[in-house]
């Protein structure tokens, strides 16, 4: 039963786990998982920007990051497909890791190859280089979530996910601050647009990776990883990974294919509304369920006709999750996965059209690298530092509480700004408060996912919890840019923090579940 026990810890007992090997470890495999990241969600928010176009499309952008919010769906191949050659090699984890670093590298370099402004056709092309970051950079998530779970048992979670993202937030200082230094140090600014400084700035950032290549070829395997049973064939494997690619075609091609008529959906649902943005989410939320529709009875057609390998799907799909469910119970389950769900929820929505709100308001690319991307990401480690060190000695549940408090209040420090304009004090106030609640929040949900994540299904539980973190969110987050421009920045700021008021509740209430439980436990021990 999921438990919240505050530690028993000295602080300098709790200072000297920092530097046992696997700790030290995920600060690198971190440092690769975040350069990505930025150069997704934010950096080319700002590249596109500066190119002149919409702040809608900028901001549609965001969905390429969508991989993140349904690895859970190749979570089971990567946890069970061997590597020819690499696998024996190298190990089950440490061959995916470099596998996803490489086609990191290779997505990367893709989109710094593409000037979006030279057709529609381009903007396109940039698109697909998003998405295959997006999808390459959550693979590289998947392998390395499964790796920090099983590098060491549950009492360190909370020091290897505050290492781990330490060096995530490390990277976004390189590929978020460094990349808009070395774009505008190259001659590009949102009144001079050069797109060969952002070619090389991209294609910079793609050698950055390199220091997660070294470190997966460096570390050993983690002793902990469930052996995967050797009873299927290549042949079962390839039908396995073969249902897979035909349920994706089906999504992708129901959601091109009827693309054309939720378009002319969404202007009569949004008048009807009296909310054109609120319309197009309706259906573009539509669109989506359609193509996952189809697609699910895709894999009931294909199954009733002999050709899924059962057994492979039931493993890798049905059991974890059952798994799940019988571990803590329907209502709590479902409890948890709301609560996963939206904890992120104010920050993320939020965070989509920063970047693009700080330039608005006046500032230049290299004032934003210095207050968001540099100073901000230090404050955030900070704050990491912070969460992950009091979820030791005071719980974890009582940390998401007070982050959860604290992201609330200081998203509200936003409309301060929108308000007041260009102001550089105001400007590092606002970030430094915001960023500093977000790492305590955030080292203590990582700690708190890894807590409820069983060894035995480690991918795929831990893609699962990690693809709903983000995913209505970052739906939500696509059309910020739209609701922007209907609401204004004051009054979206508004939304975004009172967005997190319903997660506070939703603390209390596992609280008060915890709370029962351990009575409950106490009481069966007393009578024993």
């Amino acid at each position: 039963m999921l438990k919240d026990t505050a530690s028993q810890y000295s602080w300098k007992s709790t200072f000297s786990l920092l530097l046992k090997p696997q700790v030290l470890t995920m600060l690198f495999l971190g440092f690769s998982a975040g350069i990505p990241f930025s150069l997704i969600f934010s950096s080319l928010s700002l590249w596109l920007n500066e190119a002149g176009i919409s702040k809608a499309t900028v901001t549609y952008f965001s969905w390429a990051g969508l991989a993140y919010s349904f690895k859970f769906l190749w979570a089971p191949l990567i946890d069970r497909i061997p590597l020819p050659v690499l696998t024996k090699t190298l190990g089950r984890r440490r061959a995916w890791i470099l596998i996803a670093q490489i086609m990191v590298i290779v997505s990367i370099l893709l989109m710094g190859s593409i000037n979006p402004v030279t057709s529609e056709n381009a903007l396109t092309w940039m698109a697909l280089g998003a998405v295959a970051l997006g999808f390459s950079s959550a693979t590289q998530d998947i392998v390395i979530d499964a790796y920090k779970v099983e590098a060491a048992e549950t009492r360190l979670q909370g020091i290897l996910s505050t290492t781990y993202f330490t060096g995530y937030r490390g990277a976004m200082i390189i590929s978020g601050a460094g990349s808009l230094f070395l774009a505008e140090y190259l001659g590009s600014t949102k009144q001079s647009y050069l797109y060969d400084a952002w070619q090389q700035t991209y294609h910079i950032m793609a050698s950055a990776m390199l220091i997660g290549v070294v470190t997966t070829l460096l570390i050993r395997e983690p002793e902990r990883t469930v052996k995967i049973s050797s009873e299927y064939s290549s042949t079962q494997y390839m039908r396995f990974i073969g249902l897979f690619l035909v349920c994706v075609a089906v999504l992708v091609s129901t959601a091109i294919t009827t693309s054309e008529f939720f378009a002319t959906v969404k202007q009569p649902v949004g008048e009807f509304l009296g909310n054109k943005t609120l319309g197009n989410f309706v259906g573009t939320s539509g669109q989506f369920l359609l193509a996952c529709a189809t697609a699910v009875l895709c894999g009931f057609f294909l199954d009733k006709l002999g050709l899924v390998e059962r057994k492979l799907v039931k493993e890798n799909y049905y059991l974890p999750v059952k798994d799940f469910f019988s571990r803590y119970g329907v209502k709590l389950s479902i409890l948890l996965l709301l609560f996963v769900g939206f904890y992120r929820i104010s920050d993320i929505v939020l965070g989509v059209i920063a970047n693009v709100f700080y330039q608005d308001i006046g500032f230049s690319k290299s004032e934003i690298a210095a207050a968001s991307k540099t100073f901000g990401v230090i404050m955030m480690i900070i704050g990491t530092f912070i969460g992950g060190l009091f979820s030791l000695r005071f719980g974890v549940i009582r940390i998401l509480m007070f982050g959860g408090v604290l992201i609330v209040l200081t998203n509200l420090l936003f409309m301060l700004l929108a308000r007041v304009g260009y102001d550089v004090t105001l400007l590092y106030f606002v970030i430094s408060a915001d960023n500093l609640a977000a790492g305590v929040a955030t080292a203590a949900f990582l700690a708190f996912l890894a807590s409820i994540t069983n060894v035995s299904f480690t991918a795929v539980q831990y893609a699962i919890f990690s693809s709903l973190m983000t995913l209505i969110p970052k739906l939500i987050g696509g059309y910020s840019g739209s609701i922007v421009t209907n609401v204004g920045y004051s009054n979206f700021f508004l939304i975004a923090s009172l967005m997190g008021v319903p997660v506070l509740y939703l603390i209390f209430l596992l609280k008060k579940y915890l709370t029962f439980e351990e009575k409950q436990l106490e009481e069966k021990q007393l009578k024993d």
